[in-house]
């Protein structure tokens, strides 16, 4: 075994950096998968010898259980990636029942890791290249050339002439070439136009209105040195084409790369057709025809799928004729190669003949290429086996990759059995019908657009695609319960991980259950189990479609399950909060939703009805039933399960809070983050609520306004700035406006930090757009004075904080609920904020000393200090200075920090003013 740690390997064009984990091809870097990787570096320690597969597994895997199936898989990847049998070069071979051998030539040379060879962190979403560009190097070249200039290009060609490898080999090559990166928006999974902003803006990390006009949306990527992969178009030409000409007219350093099976016709469009690989005329000798990229494309898929093949001086004329009678077309051409070990080169020209149809030689112009293409397809469906062909036609209903256990799920049934999916899977991929990609951890399978295309219509006439959407239905049903079950006890970026990839196929499953002929208990249940889902994501705007359509067709069932409606009243109550905040159709639906979980002794939905409706009195202003809420909540709790008491502690903190008890209410804040700093991730969002942000977020949000109040502005500054960071690196979106409305902008303000509070404002308009957070777009249009502070109802909490940040008045409502003390946390500075509008200096006087003692009593330090300086004026201009000094100084005197604050400031100018004994 070679030690390789300090050497560079070197063979054929690669050049390998083991300590570092570099491939280099020609000097750059070779994009692999971690596992593909480990691998390489397994076989070059061993060069020459043979690797058991089982020392390969156990090296690669150390802490997993992994099958023969997920190596090969891995190390087909690795084989293609590398061009293994490209001109007749081999780098690994299978030795039969023992291993794979590294076999190539190599050399081992001092380590000299060029400065730009190590990886750097990826400004883009490309995936991982699996198989090796053939015959486009020119075209490549020219367009790697072309794009910096000319600004948008579209790949046009026949389905199969290879559009998409030679996009994304482009971007590729061109990756750290744009200072924002590249992103690939791929529009085959999308099957409406008005899905391609909402993608888009998520893919740029945009905010992104509904109804917003497309100049809007392209005035925020103005600043964008951008690479835009735009793939699979043509069912959506119009739509894309007035998308990218107003995008490129107002972002001049944005680029626009896509393809299409026809032109977009837009304007500035640059079309580049795809012809097909050139072929080898019939005539020549054999060196000459191995240079034709058809031809080496051919050998070298044929060697994919068999290690012994090898094509003869005999075969050679035959091997041309089989590229001509294909038109050059890549995936073609891929398929008929994946039948040469079962038919031979002779046997396979002779199927072509009798089953293809294709015209003979010197006639390639006569057929049009996408029925050359069609009719390969046909050929190799035919060629199937009955349970292989049922297979893929059921495996067309995915919209994006699934696992083995997922395939299964959709293709076992009638006709079917579960036993006979893995060996149909496994020949749908040897007859490359099927892609396989390798990821680090599970095997993910695709079908290319054209085949999914091509297999939906063999479903449709099959007269299966009802009961096989009913299993992929089912399918998503199962991973979004298990994702649900997951939720709270995996950590945040591995639950993402695990399961944002399913929404495509999860809206296609609710899209069909929902509709006319869906299963709809089935979609209900879907939409209800998929919160979490679309919570993550923060796709809110979203998921409340799909809540009202599956409530109205509860509403039309003879007998509902008034569990499954209590969960939906559950994701009403939260969706028409974040929309409307505490208005009528909000408070409704955690009224019914608790009045159902009543009916159902259901104790969670008891909890998340009781707590959905305290968040809703909260935001409401209504202070005191909020509280008592709260406290129903902890009647509720059994107190057998922690977490369920770590809820009841952090909304115990907020009834008390906002009430104005803020010593209590720290206490037990405090003691929250200790208790969730000793439980990990097992608290990623309140645990039974009803209204769901991230519970560090949350409890340091509310920790922050609590140390405001009590005299600490420095500090929370700290806690709320600390609040939002972890928000930003969750990126969560919900959670993100929460601490930016009710910690990060105010406190900001309160201190007097305009230009911070300016930037976290708009930070806040940013993400409530991004998110489809209507709430917390109306608190970011009152704070930045866009929108007038006249119709508050359902916002008492917004108007309350807008009196404290001094952009509101207090009218003879507002008056009356302070005076009832309905007002809690800010009732002092209500009173306050009155009493400078009276014009009787005695009555004045008396308001301001029943505040100032209120917000002694509750501990609003901060309150006080405003209280004791309106009231030191006052009796300044009455010339009572001394007594205006001693209260002054005395409430200042027991600030430790915020000293450059703006009240502070102010407090220290009057002290000064009343130290001169100079009257007002």
């Amino acid at each position: 075994m070679n030690d390789l740690s300090d050497q560079a390997v070197h063979f054929g064009p690669y050049r390998v950096h083991p300590r570092q984990r570099v491939v280099l091809e020609a000097g750059r870097p070779l994009r692999l998968g971690r596992r593909a990787v480990d691998i390489l570096l397994i076989l070059l320690e061993q060069a020459g010898n043979v690797v058991s597969k089982q020392e390969l597994i156990a090296r690669v895997w150390p802490k997993s259980v992994v099958e023969d199936g997920n190596l090969r898989v891995h190390m087909a990847a690795l084989r293609k990636a590398l061009g293994d049998g490209q001109a007749g070069q081999r780098y690994i071979v299978t030795v039969a029942q023992r291993g794979y051998s590294f076999v190539a030539p190599l050399s081992i040379e001092p380590m000299t890791l060029p400065t730009d060879g190590a990886p750097q962190h990826p400004c883009h979403n490309l995936p991982l290249r699996h198989t090796r560009m053939i015959g486009r190097q020119a075209l490549i070249d020219s367009l790697v050339q072309q794009l910096p200039t000319q600004r948008f290009i579209t790949l046009t060609g026949a389905g199969g002439i290879g559009k998409t490898t030679v996009a994304l080999r482009v971007a590729e090559l061109l990756i750290g070439h744009y200072r924002d990166g590249i992103r690939l928006l791929d529009l085959a999974p999308l099957s409406a136009a008005s899905m391609i902003l909402p993608n888009l803006a998520a893919l740029l990390d945009l905010s992104h209105a509904e109804h917003e006009p497309l100049i809007t949306f392209a005035r925020r990527v103005q600043e964008r040195q951008l690479l835009l992969v735009i793939d699979n178009c043509e069912h959506l030409l119009d739509d894309i084409a007035l998308i990218s000409e107003t995008l490129l007219r107002h972002a001049p350093r944005l680029h626009i790369l896509a393809t299409s099976r026809e032109a977009l016709r837009a304007e500035g469009e640059s079309v580049q057709r795809l012809e097909p690989l050139a072929c080898p005329p019939a005539t020549g000798n054999r060196a000459q025809a191995l240079g034709y990229p058809a031809l080496q494309l051919l050998i070298e898929r044929a060697m994919s799928h068999q290690d012994s093949f090898e094509l003869s001086d005999a075969e050679l004329p035959v091997a041309i004729d089989i590229c001509q009678r294909l038109d050059g077309i890549p995936l073609a051409i891929e398929l008929v190669a994946a039948q040469i070990e079962r038919f031979g080169l002779p046997g396979l020209l002779v199927q072509i003949e009798d089953n293809v149809g294709l015209l003979g030689r010197g006639r390639r112009s006569s057929l049009p290429r996408h029925q050359t293409l069609r009719a390969t397809l046909d050929w190799s469906f035919d060629l199937l086996s009955p349970c292989e062909q049922i297979c893929l036609r059921r495996l067309a209903v995915f919209r994006g990759g699934f696992s083995l256990a997922s395939a299964a799920a959709v293709i076992a049934g009638e006709q079917v059995a579960p036993a006979q999916v893995l060996g149909s899977i496994t020949q749908l991929v040897a007859k490359s019908l099927l892609n396989v990609e390798a990821g680090d951890d599970e095997v993910v399978y695709r079908l290319l657009d054209i085949t999914r295309t091509y297999a939906l219509e063999k479903l449709g006439l099959a007269d299966e695609l009802d009961a096989t959407r009913e299993r992929h239905g089912a399918r998503c049903l199962a991973l979004m319960e298990q994702a649900a079950q997951e939720w709270e006890s995996v950590a945040t970026q591995a639950w993402i991980d695990r399961y944002a990839h399913l929404r495509e196929d999860v809206r296609a499953a609710l899209d069909w259950g929902l509709g006319a002929g869906g299963q709809h208990m089935q979609a209900i249940r879907l939409t209800v189990s998929a919160m979490p889902l679309w919570q993550e994501l923060s796709l809110l705007r979203e998921h409340a479609l799909y809540v009202d359509k599956a409530l109205a067709l509860m509403d039309q069932a003879s007998a509902p399950c008034a569990r499954l409606k209590m969960q939906l009243q559950l994701a009403l109550g939260s969706l028409t909060y974040h929309a409307r905040g505490g208005a009528p159709r909000t408070i409704a639906a955690f009224e019914n939703a608790k009045r159902l979980a009543d009916d159902c002794q259901d104790l969670a939905g008891q909890m998340r009805a009781v707590s959905g409706h305290m968040a809703v009195n909260l935001c409401a202003g209504r202070y005191r039933q909020a509280q008592a809420l709260s406290v129903q909540f902890d009647h509720l709790d059994p107190r057998s399960d922690p977490l369920l008491g770590l809820s009841a502690q952090r909304l115990r903190v907020l009834a008390q809070h906002f009430t104005g008890n803020q010593a209590l209410a720290r206490h037990n804040a405090e003691q929250v983050l200790q208790r969730m700093a000793h439980s990990g991730s097992l608290n990623r969002f309140a645990y039974r609520v009803g209204v769901q942000y991230d519970q560090s977020v949350a409890s340091l949000t509310v920790l922050a306004r609590i140390l405001w109040l009590q005299g600490f502005p420095d500090r929370a500054w700290a806690v709320a700035s600390q609040a939002l960071e972890l928000a930003l690196h969750i990126h969560h979106g919900t959670s993100i406006c929460y601490t930016l409305a009710l910690a990060g902008v105010v406190i900001a303000r309160y201190n007097g930090d305009d230009e911070a509070a300016q930037t976290l404002q708009a930070l806040l308009l940013e993400h409530s757009h991004k998110h489809s957070v209507q709430l917390f777009q109306t608190w970011a249009g009152h704070y930045t004075g866009v929108v007038e502070p006249k119709d508050l109802r359902g916002l008492g909490l917004i108007a309350d904080i807008l009196i404290t940040l001094g952009a509101g008045d207090v009218d003879d409502v507002a008056y009356e609920r302070a005076r009832l003390g309905d007002a809690g946390w800010c009732t002092a500075e209500i009173l306050r904020v009155r009493a400078e509008s009276l014009a009787d200096e005695r009555a004045a006087e008396t308001l301001l000393l029943e505040a100032l003692g209120l917000a002694h009593q509750q501990g609003a330090l901060a309150w006080e200090l405003r209280c004791a300086t309106s009231l030191a004026r006052l009796w300044q201009t009455q010339g009572r200075v001394q007594p205006a000094r001693e209260l002054l100084g005395s409430v200042y005197g027991r600030f430790t920090e915020g000293f450059a604050t703006r009240d502070l400031l102010r407090v220290r100018r009057l002290l000064d003013e009343l130290q001169d004994k100079r009257p007002a």
